[in-house]
């Protein structure tokens, strides 16, 4: 498994939103996404109708980008991985938990079980840079 530094932890641990970029038949799809990083996982909230999701289907594979641009002070850390679908039970209700707790938007528009997944992004290449 690929650990994050202390540094990489507290970065991704203060970003609310990231890039991800899944692909189906050759052609790439950025979109941007509310994400959560716990215990070197990387956790997003998507439905059942979105290309991201339908793309993970075919191709568990997906990169994402979390970055704050400042001219001369870009910071980043880059991440590729294998993606996991939690659909119900309880990794699913642990997931949403923290979500519910990050988010207003999750406590303002709660879903259940079944009615939309998560994504559990693990990582398998990281780069970052700009961190101090």
């Amino acid at each position: 498994m690929i650990e994050f530094t202390k540094i990489e932890e507290e970065f991704l641990q203060s970003i609310e939103e990231a890039r991800i970029a899944t692909s189906h038949a050759d052609i790439p799809h950025v979109k941007p996404v509310s994400f959560i990083y716990n215990d070197n996982i990387i956790f997003i909230a998507t439905d059942y109708q979105t290309r991201t999701f339908k793309n993970v289907k075919i191709n568990p594979k997906a990169s994402i980008a979390i970055d704050v641009y400042e001219s001369g002070k870009h910071k980043a850390v880059c991440i590729q991985g294998k993606v996991e679908i939690v659909e119900k039970g309880q990794e699913f209700l642990q997931i949403y938990k923290m979500f519910e707790k990050k988010f207003a938007w999750v406590r303002n528009e709660p879903w259940k079980e079944n009615e939309a997944p998560f994504l559990k992004i693990i990582t398998t290449n990281k780069t970052s840079w700009g961190l101090k």
